[in-house]
């Protein structure tokens, strides 16, 4: 049996209601982690079940924008170095081989369902010089039109959610092979705007939040290689930031903070072929649900009320079910890209959630080409199960690059 759970205990009081199946699918999206939650069992008051999926606020922040890595699987953290990794991982961005570029990402979202959703990923960058790097990107998500009705099917007025970040970046080269970024990000979500229910009650408003994230990055030709092939790892604590509210202080959400470690391993064949093999582990950074009885105590876990840094650092350790629970709540890709001179690519990925914690279990292809200073990527979404609301999820990303004659300081071990 499929729970639907709201973001904000206010919005009950709009009694919002819809007859088309559109408005549903938006607002299990807005309810859940995206998407993967509707193949997952969601705990109840009364209920002691093992499904118990986290939820946050402004979940579309952690959905893969761009098409590079959405045809690996969505692995980012230690892959080399484009515009996107502005998402990714920011300590990447001063490793682009060119001086600056940026990149345009689009992606229809829930196509086989609604044709009216929508992401939109706009990302670049700049080398101030060989040890510096800045960046800004743009993710915009577009839920659509929506019509909203009271609970006796009385129209309460028409509105188009949107959600966006805004997010700035600063990459710094420690040695040749280390570096470290930081981003700064602001996230607005206005999913209800100024609908009232039927009484006149209008106590929502549009969520916003600041976060922050931070990503060490390591990149090396493995010695005695004769083809000089390249090993990499990374570590990434991503939107580190204030809980959003729609409504008043009572009622705050954390947004889905996550912690990224991956590896990728870059092999030349010869001159003019190579293949990258990357894995990325990802965990939110968020209070697991609790068990409760009928009258809503907690009998194992613990509270989800938290502050921010409680939070976090709890996270690793408060899971009803213990250590085997907490490795349900870590999610892995695997991906692999082969080049041809640099100009054709070919990728593959799977990425893989447990049953228990969302059940997100899919395979991704894409493709790749790159002439002069312009470049187009595109990925597509194979799920593991039938009628999956991801199925035939495409990406686009048109990539430009440029070089610069850079000022070029020295850098010690």
């Amino acid at each position: 049996m499929l729970e639907i759970i709201y973001l904000e205990p206010d919005f009950e009081k709009f009694n919002l209601m819809t007859g088309n199946l559109k408005t549903f699918c938006v607002l299990l999206f807005l309810a859940l982690v995206p998407v993967a939650s509707a193949f997952s069992q969601v705990g109840i008051i009364g209920q002691d079940t093992t499904r118990r999926v986290i939820t946050t606020a402004v979940p579309f922040i952690m959905i893969a924008p761009d098409a590079r890595a959405g045809g690996m699987g969505d692995v980012g953290a230690a892959t080399s170095a484009d515009a996107a990794s502005i998402h990714w991982n920011p300590a990447k961005l001063i490793f682009n081989q060119q001086d600056y570029g940026f990149s345009l990402s689009y992606t229809p979202w829930l196509g086989r369902i609604v044709n009216d959703m929508w992401i939109f990923y706009a990302s670049g960058y700049y080398k101030l010089d060989d040890v510096q790097a800045i960046g800004l990107s743009m993710t915009y998500f577009d839920l659509g039109d929506l019509q909203f009705r009271d609970d006796t099917g009385v129209p309460l007025g028409d509105f188009s959610p949107r959600e966006f970040a805004l997010t700035a970046t600063y990459s710094r080269q420690l040695t040749e092979s280390l570096s470290l970024g930081v981003s700064g990000k602001y996230i607005h979500s206005n999913l209800t705007g100024n609908i009232v229910s039927s009484g006149g009650i209008n106590d929502s408003r549009a969520g916003t939040s600041v976060a922050a994230d931070i990503g060490v990055y390591y990149n090396s030709e493995i010695a005695g290689s004769a083809t000089n092939n390249e090993i990499s790892w990374a570590a990434v604590i991503s939107n580190i930031g204030q809980k959003m509210t729609y409504s008043d202080e009572d009622n705050r959400q954390f947004i889905p903070t996550n912690l990224r470690l991956g590896g990728a391993y870059k092999m030349y064949l010869d001159p003019y072929n190579s293949i990258t093999f990357a894995l990325d582990a990802n965990k939110l950074m968020v209070p697991t649900p609790p068990v409760r009885d009928e009258n809503g105590n907690i009998i194992r876990g613990e509270d989800p009320d938290r502050s921010l840094l409680s939070g976090m650092f709890g996270s690793f350790g408060d899971a009803p079910d213990g250590g085997s629970e907490e490795l349900k709540e870590v999610m892995l890709s695997a991906g692999a890209e082969y080049w041809y001179n640099d100009i054709f690519a070919f990728r593959a990925g799977y990425f893989y959630e447990h049953e228990d914690k969302g059940n997100r279990k899919y395979f991704t292809v894409g493709t790749g080409f790159r002439y002069q200073v312009f470049g187009i990527d595109f990925a597509y979404l194979i799920p593991q199960v039938q009628d999956h609301p991801l199925a035939e999820t495409l990406r686009f990303t048109l990539v430009f690059n440029f070089e610069n004659n850079i000022v070029s300081q020295p850098i010690s071990e």
